[in-house]
């Protein structure tokens, strides 16, 4: 298993808001987390750091305390981290008049005994690489998404719309929040493609896998994919964390 993550700031943005990690949490066990926060610049900076650091740290708390070979346990494990990260977030903001109000996404995925376990708040992203395919794992919870299942739009519609940036559901914002877990079947030769959407709106999917197919190594995959975001623009902050399993 290989990981590697990277953010960068972008070609317009003063501050970067996204923040991320990996980890290797035993031979057979990773864990990746992407947020991208909102809130002003100091203020979507604050929540994303710790967002991560908290679902992090809830994360390898629980595989530390003894990890079970049970997809339900996995499965609780994220919902619970997602809500630990949730609540500080919330309760910083609230603790402080510079914060209030933000927010950020999180996306993670936690890779054990060949199975994928992924989870989601906001509209940063998890792909799934095999086969010669990409498959979006995570729904974005954003207005455009809506627009696109009602059929108003459609997904290429969505990468440019005026308001692809508004999301209907973000970690912090309240004091509890609803998370989508899933569930993803991994073989070996498989690649978890986490992102915020500096990445996503900048590069289509079908760039993606292109650029999966001919890069074996996964920090070459992630430097050669942020290198095309800013050499097109990069109007936002950029960051992506692949897992090679």
């Amino acid at each position: 298993m290989k990981l590697f993550g990277v953010t960068d700031i972008g070609c317009h943005r003063k501050d970067n808001q996204d923040s991320y990690a990996v980890r290797q949490l035993t031979e057979e066990a990773a864990l990746l987390v992407v947020c991208d926060g909102m809130g002003g610049a100091q203020a979507g900076s604050v929540a994303s750091s710790v967002a991560v650091d908290a679902f992090t740290a809830s994360v390898e708390k629980a595989y530390a305390d003894g990890a079970r070979d049970d997809p339900e346990w996995w499965e609780d494990v994220l919902a619970h981290a997602c809500g630990a990260a949730n609540r500080q977030v919330f309760d910083l903001a609230q603790q402080n008049l510079e914060y209030q109000g933000m927010g950020t996404t999180l996306v993670a995925a936690l890779a054990v005994h060949g199975e994928s376990y992924v989870v989601n708040v906001g509209d940063s992203r998890c792909y799934l690489i095999e086969n010669g395919m990409i498959r979006q794992v995570t729904v974005d919870h954003s207005l455009v998404q809506l627009l696109v299942d009602r059929g108003e739009i459609t997904a290429e519609e969505a990468r440019v719309h005026p308001q692809k940036n508004l999301i209907t559901r973000a970690l912090g914002v309240e004091s509890t929040v609803a998370c989508d877990l899933l569930r993803v079947e991994t073989g070996t030769d498989s690649r978890l493609l986490l992102c915020s959407d500096g990445l996503t709106n900048v590069l289509p999917d079908q760039v993606l896998l292109r650029e999966s197919m001919g890069e074996p190594e996964p920090e070459a995959l992630c430097r050669t994919l942020l290198h095309m975001t800013l050499e097109q623009g990069a109007p936002d902050n950029v960051t992506v964390a692949l897992a090679q399993l």
